[in-house]
């Protein structure tokens, strides 16, 4: 089964562009996970299991090296098109 999920991050801190560059360029070690990221969002999408461990991994990660940040994401049990435009 695939999933997508839009992740935005917001490290509570004065300096919050490099904790969200660290997390995203981490996204990218998994192959198996498709990543496309805008101004706004992060949305990535593959295999649910491998997407689900990998933000767990990822997010733990990042509260771990960067301290507090907020994570909004959004979870579609479906295989989007991200590189769909309108």
């Amino acid at each position: 089964m695939k999933l997508t999920v839009e992740i935005s991050m917001y490290p509570l801190k004065e300096n919050y562009i490099e904790p969200i560059q660290w997390f995203i360029e981490r996204l990218d070690a998994y192959p198996s996970i498709e990543r496309v990221t805008n101004a706004m969002a992060t949305q990535v999408c593959g295999e649910y299991s491998d997407v689900m461990a990998m933000l767990a991994i990822e997010m733990q990660s990042a509260h771990q090296t960067w301290g507090k940040a907020v994570f909004v994401c959004k979870f579609i049990c479906d295989e989007l098109d991200l590189s769909h435009q309108q």
